[in-house]
């Protein structure tokens, strides 16, 4: 998910709808809060590789933690009269995992779990739907930045729905390439230098679905999935997306439809009111209590695209998010008359972690006078990305 996780979005769904009024005059409610936590399930089984499940709580709109996640539960992927497959919590708490599985599309399937509390849920029994390959991730620059579209089809007709998620990874490069470094008190030679490039790396935000349910084909052609603005800092040197399409059925697309309105469309006039919505979830032991979240059954389809510098109009400004970090700060020897001790005026700036020295600066006369220097954000891309080069990465 998603511009929100699939946990906070329905965080947030659940208390507007239970500040829905009939009022006309403008109405601002109080923050709703409840101690009631309901079980989200945020996840699909893949019918053609490993499934992997994320369980967690819904929480206060007004809380100011990440979702509680729900631990120790006991997870299986039921075919419809036939096997169960164990869905296994791994080493990150919440996260449940399957071995990689080929499922028979003529079955239904469904997930069912038991928490450590002994409650028990379970998904509809739904079928399992094939993705077709994607045809083509492309790209097309205008004035006002690029979109990046998807296309795709099946021959069969027997998709219609689709909806896409995407991840970006993008090359990071900063300004700063120390050659100093503030080790036991005192300004050095560096040991180990700086990464000079690393990689971002962030996951969809928006729910992305469409259909070909009025075509007489079933055929996606140029569906934009992406919008850069000619500023965008993923586009200063080598930018990266990968596109993950799922079929889906009439059903969990209109899930996901509703979900987008309740979540992404609203804040005018003519947007459409907040409504419950829950999904195919049901707790087998306690009727009233809710769970939230859809798992249907399908493949995925994947297709990476990168786009270099150098295929972009010559006109558009580089942005590299490095701006507010030029020109460098000069940390000076001394600042006093009398002057302090080299040492006190140095610890007063460079003891501070999140304060980095970047070079010397010489008098006339050879001697050391000043430091330039900078915050560790504008000189080590670590604390924006990975030095870790991606395996997929030229």
């Amino acid at each position: 998910m998603r511009a929100l996780s699939l946990s906070l979005r329905l965080a947030v769904l659940w208390c507007l709808t239970l500040a829905l009024s009939g009022c006309i005059d403008p109405y601002m409610p109080d923050a709703i809060s409840t101690t009631k936590s309901y079980l989200v399930v945020d996840g699909f089984i893949n019918s053609r590789g490993s499934t992997s499940i994320k369980l967690s709580r819904t929480f206060d709109i007004a809380a100011q933690t990440a979702p509680p996640i729900e631990t120790r539960a006991t997870l299986f992927i039921e075919e419809e009269g036939g096997t169960r497959y164990p869905v296994l919590e791994g080493s990150v708490k919440g996260t449940y995992t399957s071995a990689s599985l080929t499922l028979n599309p003529a079955k239904n399937y469904r997930l069912s779990i038991r928490t450590a509390a002994g409650l028990e849920y379970a998904s509809s029994f739904v079928p399992v739907k094939t993705t077709p390959p994607i045809d083509a991730v492309t790209w097309r620059a205008a004035n006002n930045g690029l979109t990046i579209y998807v296309n795709s089809h099946d021959d069969a007709s027997a998709t219609r729905y689709y909806r896409w998620e995407y991840e970006e990874t993008w090359e990071i490069r900063p300004p700063y390439s120390p050659v100093v470094e503030y080790k036991n008190r005192q300004i050095q030679d560096i040991t180990v230098p700086f990464p000079t490039i690393c990689w971002g790396n962030t996951k969809s935000t928006e729910i992305k679905i469409s259909n070909t349910i009025r075509l007489t084909q079933d055929v996606v052609a140029d569906y934009p999935i992406r919008s850069l603005p000619t500023s965008s800092d993923l586009l200063a040197y080598k930018y990266s997306i990968q596109v993950k399409q799922y079929a889906q059925t009439a059903e969990e697309y209109m899930y996901w439809d509703q979900l987008k309105k309740n979540t992404e469309n609203i804040g005018t006039l003519f947007d459409p009111l907040p409504s419950q919505l829950t999904g195919n979830i049901r707790c087998l032991t306690n009727e009233p209590e809710l769970a939230l979240g859809y798992v249907g059954a399908y493949s995925i389809q994947e297709k990476r695209l990168f786009i270099s510098r150098s295929e972009l109009p010559g006109t558009w400004p580089i942005t590299n998010g490095y701006r507010d970090c030029i020109p460098p700060d000069t940390v000076f020897l001394y600042k006093d008359r009398p002057p302090r001790p080299v040492s006190e005026t140095l610890l007063s700036y460079f003891n501070n972690p999140g304060y980095l020295p970047i070079d010397r600066i010489y008098s006339p006369a050879g001697t050391v006078v000043a430091y330039l220097a900078k915050a560790r954000d504008c000189v080590d891309c670590r604390t924006r990305g990975t030095e870790v080069k991606p395996s997929f990465w030229p």
